[in-house]
């Protein structure tokens, strides 16, 4: 998507307005679930899951590979029957009003939908007149999409000549035909080099600055932190924290301080220092040149420096580093964020099913 380079980036800048006249019932919230339910034999892929989506918010889904992020995902979105629970979409029951729900959303998989046999422009046509457009319509708005998500040039070549980014940015037009008002996507950036990555960031920030809402599934803790207002993670099909990730950072504790030392024989002597002033043990680094020490007020690194300095101990650096969302993962999960790979689908099939019945 081109994004004017005026435009503000990221959580802070992004506009919140709703669209008007697009069937979602005044007052209420993007999603609400309570007590969300699925089993497949003897495993609860989703375990009793609760989550409310502000309309106009990117809400982030973090969880390791089989945490049940894909399996909640498809249940919202009607592609999955609930074994419990209820959520409702812009005010419409999922189970009762699914019809109603179907009109407001646009989902993109894991897995692309597109016609491999068709060309860019083709496929989006047919997405269209899937949905009830004429065939006017259908080529007008395939045509205004190909160009927003700068596809313009290849529209008449077969997508088996597509790159994987070229794929995931077409996938994510076709699910955008009719505008929805919540666009849920499942780890839209799995298998992209950096550079179309940084490129689909930017389009899913574009598409909350025009207003819609979105639901981000991904196992990249850097992705989450980038574009989500708040993040929710799940693992083993349990919601075990949710907030913003500021709050999330928090929960893992203070900040720590680094310190790197230009002789290796200062170090005991500076971790002395440093555990007597702020009651810590430090943690020595595996090459003995310098330590770690964790803060329980940032204050307390000015006087840890100001005391190597005084006792003439020479630094070769030192920095003050907040919690990542990859120390968030360890604590609430005890392993580290995952490598991101295709979660299995528990039914695949319903990731080619029509994106709105």
């Amino acid at each position: 998507m081109k994004v004017d380079s005026a435009t503000p980036r990221g959580r802070s800048g992004r506009s919140t307005r709703p669209a008007d006249g697009d069937g979602r019932r005044s007052g209420t919230a993007a999603v609400e679930a309570r007590g969300l339910t699925k089993t497949f034999g003897t495993n609860r892929a989703v375990d009793g899951i609760d989550l409310t989506i502000t309309e106009g918010e990117i809400f982030g889904v973090l969880g390791p590979n089989g945490a049940g992020k894909t399996t909640m995902l498809q249940m919202l979105a009607t592609l999955l029957p609930m074994d419990g629970g209820e959520a409702k979409v812009f005010g419409y029951d999922v189970r009762r009003e699914g019809h109603a729900v179907r009109q407001l959303i646009g989902v993109t998989g894991q897995y692309a939908s597109v016609d491999e046999n068709l060309t860019a422009r083709e496929n989006l046509w047919l997405f269209g007149r899937l949905q009830g457009l004429s065939s006017k319509q259908a080529h007008r708005v395939g045509d205004d999409l190909l160009a927003t998500f700068d596809l313009t040039e290849a529209a008449h070549r077969p997508i088996a000549q597509f790159s994987g980014g070229m794929r995931r940015r077409l996938d994510l037009a076709a699910s955008l035909i009719t505008r929805p008002a919540l666009i849920f996507l499942d780890e839209p950036t799995t298998g992209l080099d950096p550079r179309t990555r940084a490129q689909m960031w930017d389009t899913i920030r574009g598409l909350a600055l025009d207003g819609s809402t979105i639901m981000l599934t991904t196992q990249y803790l850097d992705e989450a932190d980038e574009l989500a207002d708040r993040i929710t993670v799940i693992d083993r099909g349990r919601k075990v924290a949710e907030g913003t990730p500021d709050e999330l950072k928090a929960q893992v504790g203070a900040s720590s301080l680094h310190v790197s030392l230009v002789d290796d024989a200062d170090t005991a002597r500076a971790v002395a220092l440093a555990a007597g002033l702020i009651r810590v043990t430090p943690t020595v680094d595996p090459t003995g040149s310098g330590f770690s020490v964790t803060l329980s007020d940032a204050n307390q690194a000015a006087d840890v420096l100001i005391a190597l300095r005084a006792h003439h101990l020479d630094l070769a650096g030192a920095a003050v580093e907040q919690p990542s969302l990859d120390d968030v993962f360890m604590a609430l999960t005890g392993r580290p964020g995952d490598t991101p790979a295709a979660e299995p689908a528990q039914t695949q099939s319903a990731q080619t099913e029509t994106r709105h019945s």
